[in-house]
């Protein structure tokens, strides 16, 4: 029988960090899947695709998105996490994630410990929209609106769980007002309906809506961040529009399946930071009002632990909770 040595036992150590070495070295040499969690024509899609263009040049390989949606953006997230950790399978995250981790009783994942962060991509303000044909202009005008008729004006949200479900139970909890939740597979069916008057409002985010917001089908009443957008400058926060402290945005980032090498995480991070720095994304994010971040994977990850801690307690005080 075949006994390990102190000697043997380095030494088969020491091959094995030379064959990860190596493996990574080569990384990649064949296409690379960027899973996104929704339906096409969201933030994600549009954060993805204007990605993956420069990325698939900088890596020298096709990087295809894939549309995965479902369950709150759970299904893709799901799906990624049980990927191989080779670099060649990796999930278009979103702070829907860390929402997903206190309302859901039973998730087949970890979203801190499950996937290894590679950067943020950006962040996008989310903004109270409503159909040009409806008789609220104002947020004030809105919330009595909603008042006079309580339980009767729904909003749209891209899931349960999702960060628009959660805003717009903490815009009904500090207006005083009871609206009912619509919730959508994505952006795009969402803002169909809500621009065939289907659905009263949104807390979408930015992107799927601010040409309907400047062709002058939707309009905005605010923002939900703490400062104004600067792709819509004369639009106020829900915090000057009399909600006091609102403040709720949406970033989205790359994460890769957790075991994956780290020379891979730190090759991919390299490349996109690149990218996302660069004038040609920047002017492609103020195009769809998105703001590049481009940050560390440990930083990426004390965002994805705060922001878990953060929510937790919303959805406690919302008693959100999916089976």
């Amino acid at each position: 029988m075949f006994k390990l040595t102190p000697r043997t036992t380095v030494t088969a150590l020491a091959l094995g960090l030379a064959t990860s070495v190596a493996a990574a070295q080569a990384w990649p040499t064949k296409p690379i899947t960027l899973v996104v969690p929704f339906p096409p024509g969201g933030s994600s899609d549009a954060l993805a695709r204007s990605l993956t263009t420069s990325l698939s040049q900088s890596l020298g390989q096709p990087v295809i998105v894939e549309s995965k949606p479902g369950a709150g953006a759970t299904l893709g997230a799901d799906y990624v996490s049980k990927a191989k950790p080779d670099g060649y399978t990796l999930l278009m995250g979103a702070v829907h994630h860390t929402i997903a981790t206190s309302v859901y009783k039973k998730l087949p994942y970890d979203f801190e410990k499950s996937f290894a962060p590679v950067t943020t991509v950006a962040l996008v303000p989310n903004v109270l929209v409503v159909n040009s044909k409806s008789s609220a202009t104002d947020v004030k005008g809105l919330i009595a609106q909603a008042k006079a008729s309580p339980g009767k004006l729904t909003y749209g949200s891209n899931g349960n769980g999702t960060v628009q479900h959660l805003i717009g139970t903490q815009f009904a909890a500090l207006a005083g007002v009871d609206i009912l939740h619509v919730p959508y597979k994505g952006s795009a069916p969402l803002t169909t309906d809500l621009l065939g008057g289907q659905v009263d409002m949104s807390f979408d985010t930015l992107t799927p809506v601010v040409q309907h917001i400047k062709g002058g089908k939707l309009r905005a009443l605010a923002v939900t961040t703490a400062k104004r957008s600067t792709t819509l400058p004369d639009v106020p926060t829900l915090a000057e529009s009399g909600l006091k402290d609102f403040n709720q945005g949406t970033w989205f980032g790359v994460l890769a399946p957790a075991g994956t090498p780290k020379d891979i995480v730190a090759r991919l991070n390299t490349e996109m930071v690149k990218i996302i720095q660069s004038p040609e994304f920047k002017k492609r994010m103020d195009e769809i009002g998105a703001e590049p971040v481009g940050d560390t994977p440990a930083q990426m990850a004390t965002q994805i632990k705060d922001d878990t801690a953060k929510y937790a307690k919303l959805v406690k005080d919302a008693k959100v909770a999916i089976d």
